[in-house]
């Protein structure tokens, strides 16, 4: 039986320049591949050795990007590697088959949102309102799925982010801050019901996990196995669970670290 393995992409598997975290001197500092350029400049990269770890195990295991990129943001990534053959994105509303969404998948997960949760409209709306134009620089809605700010992290007063995961709360909606963005997301939308998806369809036995955020913790523990790097939300706030290894790796080498860590379990489950 196939082995799934289902991971995040941003600050798990590849890198923006500002999280690479190269704390070595410079001399010792990897070798970098850049995955993704945006408006002619590079914006994403990881070791060119996690990027021969990453065709290794695209020849092992059904490997799913999983993110919660819109769908043009993730069609702009490329990988090292075969081509997935599926993707997840909009963290589980869009589910992409050879690079397209199948619309079955999305119909459901918006019928489901519109029966579980506050509107979209309503949650922009009190973004709009409650969020100082002073930290924020852009409101943006995600495939009319879910909406993020980003903002000036040293501006952006922690209260307001605490206040506002609480409004959200009462709406069936949570909050996620990663980086210079945070995000209101719908409950109801999880990259781990996509996942489940997949699996279904692949036939796999094994699951496999990684992520660095709030948006991640469903998909880790809807996996059989699952890891964390030492940065990012979960990281923060010491989150584990049984089948979780947290990982003291932070930045580009703990994508490093992650893909070792699937290879050997592709390949221990497999046999």
């Amino acid at each position: 039986m196939p082995v799934l393995v289902a991971s995040d992409l941003d600050r798990t598997l590849i890198y923006s320049p500002a999280a690479l975290a190269l704390t070595m001197p410079d001399a010792r500092a990897p070798r970098l591949l850049c995955v993704e350029v945006h408006e002619s400049r590079p914006l994403s990269f990881m070791t060119e050795t996690a990027a021969a770890l990453l065709t290794d195990l695209g020849d092992a295991a059904v490997f799913v990007p999983t993110t919660t990129r819109t769908r043009k943001q993730y069609l702009r990534i490329n990988l090292p590697g075969p081509a997935p053959k599926y993707a997840i994105c909009a963290n589980g509303g869009h589910l992409m088959v050879d690079g397209v969404s199948d619309l079955d998948w999305h119909a459901r997960v918006t019928a489901r949102l519109a029966d579980e949760c506050a509107p979209l409209d309503e949650v922009r709306e009190h973004l709009l309102v409650s969020a100082d134009p002073l930290w924020v620089r852009k409101h943006r809605v995600a495939e009319d799925l879910f909406a993020y700010l980003v903002v000036e992290r040293e501006l952006l007063p922690e209260e307001w982010v605490k206040d506002l995961a609480v409004w959200a709360e009462n709406r069936g909606w949570t909050v996620s801050l990663q980086g210079r963005k945070i995000y209101a997301v719908p409950k109801p939308l999880t990259k781990s019901a996509a996942m489940r998806e997949v699996a279904r369809r692949t036939g796999a036995e094994l699951t496999l996990a990684a992520g660095d955020s709030l948006l991640d913790a469903d998909l880790l523990l809807a996996a059989d196995r699952g890891w964390r790097p030492g940065h990012g939300e979960l990281a923060e706030a010491a989150w584990t669970a049984p089948q979780i290894a947290a990982l003291p790796e932070r930045g580009v080498l703990a994508g490093e670290r992650i893909l070792r860590e699937f290879l050997r379990a592709t390949r221990g489950g497999a046999s």
